[in-house]
């Protein structure tokens, strides 16, 4: 069967990326290689390093991109690992990188992987399936306190406390051992102005405890940083999120990267000797069009943001 997926702002993040034939890429969350596969195919000399936590999106790309094998190289890691990725692939430096920083779809789609909230499986959400850490052990383990700081923080849900109330309440008298046992629990705790929302009342704390389980918060600053330090001069950086929380991150660290001096202004010359190591391609995050919506609603909370290395002269 063809493999057509499209994954979101394509068309933006090729263009963002510069892409030359003989250029390095690295693809950090190669997901279901839709990106990768639009990379892969201007390529001639070049080369693309596909990245992702995932063994099964590492195994599937086997297919996905066949076609182009010859200039691609598949690694099951963590992109927090970017820099020691690198160095065994023995590349010294990349002309564009791109983070797509959403859940892919298979992943939502595999009910095994208790990562949906409509569809019941053992409670897990481990993007890497070998790491130690699965939302049950948070939910069954974590103290009141921090299952209410990671709700508030990572879910923004404002009914945290309640939620986390009930869930420890709910697990002294058995484990919470399925996704639908924790969506009734979090029900329970919310009051009935909220389960008439639109948005399903389980979709912020299942965000919470998913980005608890693989950490994806803590990773975000190293692995930018990481991502600048291994580009050429005038490479790419093309990150997308999907949640304000990660925007932020994200932007901010950009922003300190494209930062030059420090000293205070009333300094007449500059002693920090501090340089910018990007320049802000996208000042304002790039965003979903009409007739992207319309194909695919998932893109309607993605932004994109771009940014390239300076350099050596600044």
């Amino acid at each position: 069967m063809e493999y057509t997926h499209k994954p979101v702002l394509l068309d933006a993040c090729i263009q963002a990326l510069n892409i030359r034939p003989d250029g390095i890429y690295v693809d950090g969350t190669l997901g279901r290689a839709g990106h990768s596969r639009e990379i892969a195919r201007r390529l001639t000399t070049g080369r693309l390093i596909c990245i992702d936590r995932d063994q099964a999106a590492i195994d599937a790309a086997q297919d996905r991109l066949a076609h182009w094998l010859d200039r691609v190289t598949l690694v099951h890691s963590n992109f927090s690992e970017l820099k020691e990725v690198l160095s065994r692939c023995g590349v010294s430096g990349a002309d564009g990188m791109l983070f797509d920083l959403g859940v892919s779809s298979p992943q939502l789609d595999d009910a095994s992987r208790g990562f949906s909230y409509m569809q019941d499986a053992p409670l897990d959400m481990r993007m890497d399936t070998s790491a130690p850490l699965s939302a049950a052990d948070i939910v069954n383990t974590w103290s009141q306190e921090e299952l209410r700081r990671i709700l508030f923080e990572y879910g923004e849900e404002r009914y945290a406390p309640a939620i986390a109330r009930a869930i420890v309440r709910a697990r002294e008298t058995a484990p919470v051992k399925t996704t639908l046992e924790l969506v009734e629990i979090i029900k329970g705790a919310m009051p009935p102005a909220a389960l008439r929302e639109k948005q399903h009342p389980a979709k912020r704390s299942f965000q919470a405890i998913r980005i608890a389980v693989n950490g994806e918060l803590e990773a975000l600053p190293p692995m930018l940083r990481a991502a600048v330090d291994g580009l050429n001069p005038g490479g790419r950086l093309a990150v997308i999120t999907f949640h304000s929380l990660e925007d932020r991150i994200v932007k901010r660290t950009l922003a300190e990267l494209a930062r030059g001096c420090v000293c205070p202004p009333e300094f007449p010359v500059c002693v920090c000797g501090r340089k910018p190591q990007v320049r802000l391609v996208t000042r304002k995050p790039i965003t979903a069009d009409g007739a992207e919506l319309e194909e695919n609603p998932r893109a309607r909370s993605a932004k994109l943001r771009v940014a390239e290395k300076c350099g050596f002269d600044l």
